[in-house]
């Protein structure tokens, strides 16, 4: 069985570094980038490797606001346009007001718990997408 690999986009060292290191911990190979253009470099790389036979990566997780010219939104939009029935998780420090999401996407507001990310992302690994509509998640405590 091929094991599972997603693109984790990050301009945060520290927490890429972090999501990393529990993703791969839990069986999850992770290409990590620092930026939007990068990020769209490895989806396009990934896919042409893989022949384009249902996408590269498994799963996106992207923060929204990225350094560059490229946000978190317009990674979504590519990655989805290569595989488009990839899982999407959104995160960032502000709100979700922005309806560029792309369907069947989840938004996670940081701060959160690195474990929640990765039930998170392996869930979406496991299950289709049920709805057209994007989902909300708000850290508590």
């Amino acid at each position: 069985m091929r094991r599972r690999q997603i693109l984790v986009v990050e301009d945060n060292y520290l927490l890429l570094e972090m999501l990393t290191a529990l993703c791969e911990r839990n069986g999850i190979a992770v290409v990590s980038v620092s930026s939007g253009e990068a990020a769209v470099a490895a989806i396009r790389q990934a896919t042409a490797a893989e022949d384009r036979a249902g996408g590269a990566f498994a799963l996106l997780l992207t923060d929204i606001n990225l350094p560059g010219l490229i946000d978190g939104w317009s990674v979504a939009q590519a990655f989805r346009m290569l595989n488009p029935n990839g899982p999407v998780i959104y995160s960032s420090t502000g709100g979700c007001n922005d309806r560029r999401a792309v369907p069947d996407s989840v938004f996670l507001a940081k701060p959160f718990r690195i474990q929640d990310v990765v039930d998170l992302a392996n869930s979406m690994m496991r299950e289709p997408a049920a709805g057209s509509e994007s989902l909300i998640l708000r850290a508590t405590g």
